[in-house]
């Protein structure tokens, strides 16, 4: 799949996602922790501070919040611009409440690094960058610029300067560091969820076509009689109607439309043949249906499909479930991608196990992502002078994701492997020297006679009408 099918999903848009309501309640929090130390220093501890300033810069955030309350409806969802200065309102209130309150001798002034969090978390790195540098620079000229605290006696409180440069330099670790953690969080979530996002998009298309062609198998087997009824009577009325060239003409246009009314419904009901292929078939049937629309790309694809040497089970019927079909799918197209000219599609089965493979004769995995196969959106970092392989379709990172997801659903396990590794002392393998995926189900997971969901045989029931 192309990367340009998942734009949507990848939510680059994400600081349009956050609330209005969600920040307004947030500053609430924070208006009443900000009123609540103010009232305990001049009620409890009884600090000389400017409160009168004070209670006027919580006020701002006040009038702020209700005004917000008041004029926007609760659903609106707030633009990245409108985030980055919501954030930054409130860095700077906070900044101001700590230079009328000691500065760094503060200990509320680690509370500069909550505003870059949640920029990380919501907002684009570039915004992050941006409230990072203003935090910092708030942090730094509160090192020098700031009212004292007094008691009431007008002793003023302070910390030695060798604390206050700890002090300074924690919270620039803090910054950056909780700042980077969180950035890289946010992404691996997002990252995760978009791709689950576009697995689940991709089951529910299998899935539908899987429907799909249940309802138009069913339907040719049903109009298959009145199709040859009628092209019976159309046939019957032309032989009769050689005196009247003009009725015989329609009839005949008749016997050939029905003729093209049965081809069209023969082709649409290819894939299903009847109900009960569709809940289950021959691994061979599925290996190959699954590898069915990468035959035309100009690739040569292989199958070898045995039983183990020393086994004597039977061909296993497995379920044909859509995330398996659509899974194996993915994996002969990420091959056919990369193959110079083979695809190889194995597959072995015992009494315990069944295992496909599939091998091309390609370039294989790079070394320094090989470890990392599976990964949503993942990218290989190239070199200057190295060519892109896949224009729009480079990285693996969706494709095989989807595929290892639908498959570990169905009880597999994946393993990812280069052929050179694989079969370097091999003779008879040798020019398997690309990627090979191998995926290995516990029989009982898959099998639709023997395993934990057996699919009942028996006849197909027919419609009624």
């Amino acid at each position: 799949m192309s990367d340009t099918h998942f734009n949507v999903l990848k939510g680059r848009d994400r600081g349009n996602w956050i609330r209005l309501r969600t920040i307004i309640l947030l500053r609430w929090i924070a208006i009443s922790g900000q009123m609540a130390a103010l009232l305990v220093a001049w009620q409890i501890y009884e600090l000389s501070l400017a409160y009168g300033l004070c209670f006027v810069v919580v006020g701002t955030s006040v009038i702020g919040n209700l005004v917000a309350s008041f004029i926007f409806p609760e659903s609106k969802r707030l633009s990245e611009v409108e985030n980055l200065l919501m954030l930054l309102f409130d860095l700077l209130q906070l900044g101001m409440l700590l230079y009328l309150s000691g500065g760094l001798h503060n200990p509320f002034s680690i509370l500069v690094v909550g505003p870059v969090t949640v920029s990380a978390m919501a907002l684009t790195g570039r915004s992050t960058l941006f409230m990072g540098t203003i935090a910092i620079g708030i942090v730094t000229l509160l090192t020098k610029v700031y009212l004292p605290l007094k008691t009431a006696e007008g002793a003023t409180l302070q910390i030695a300067d060798v604390f206050v440069f700890g002090q300074w330099l924690a919270i620039i670790i803090a910054i950056i560091f909780l700042g980077i953690y969180s950035r890289w969080i946010a992404t691996e979530l997002h990252s995760m969820s978009d791709a689950l996002q576009a697995t689940q998009l991709a089951l529910a298309r299998e899935q539908k076509l899987t429907d799909l062609g249940g309802v138009v198998a069913a339907a040719a087997h049903e109009l298959g009689t009145p199709l040859a009824t009628i092209k019976l009577a159309s046939s019957e009325l032309a032989e009769e109607l050689t005196d009247r060239p003009d009725l015989a003409e329609d009839a005949q246009l008749i016997r050939q439309q029905a003729d093209r009314c049965r081809d069209i419904l023969r082709s649409m009901g290819r894939a299903g043949k009847d109900d009960l292929h569709l809940r289950q078939a021959p691994l061979p049937t599925v290996i190959e249906e699954a590898a069915d629309p990468h035959r035309d790309r100009g690739k040569r694809i292989h199958f070898d499909i045995a039983p183990e040497a020393d086994s004597q089970a039977s061909t296993p019927s497995i379920l044909r479930r859509p995330e398996l079909i659509h899974g194996m799918r993915n994996l002969v197209q990420n091959a056919v991608d990369f193959a110079s000219a083979n695809v190889w599609v194995e597959a072995r089965w015992s009494e315990k196990t069944i295992a496909v493979r599939i091998m091309d004769d390609g370039q294989g995995y790079a070394p320094q992502v090989i470890g990392r196969i599976g990964n949503p959106f993942m990218r290989r970092r190239r070199t200057a002078d190295e060519p892109v392989q896949r224009p729009g379709y480079e990285g693996m990172g969706m494709g095989l994701f989807i595929a290892k997801t639908l498959l570990e659903r169905t009880g597999a396990e994946l393993t990812f492997a280069n052929g050179t590794d694989r079969y370097a002392l091999s003779d008879q393998h040798a020019e398997r020297t690309g990627a090979v995926v191998e995926v290995l189900w516990p029989r009982e997971k898959i099998d639709a006679v023997a395993g934990d969901t057996p699919v009942p045989a028996g006849e197909n029931r027919l419609i009624e009408i």
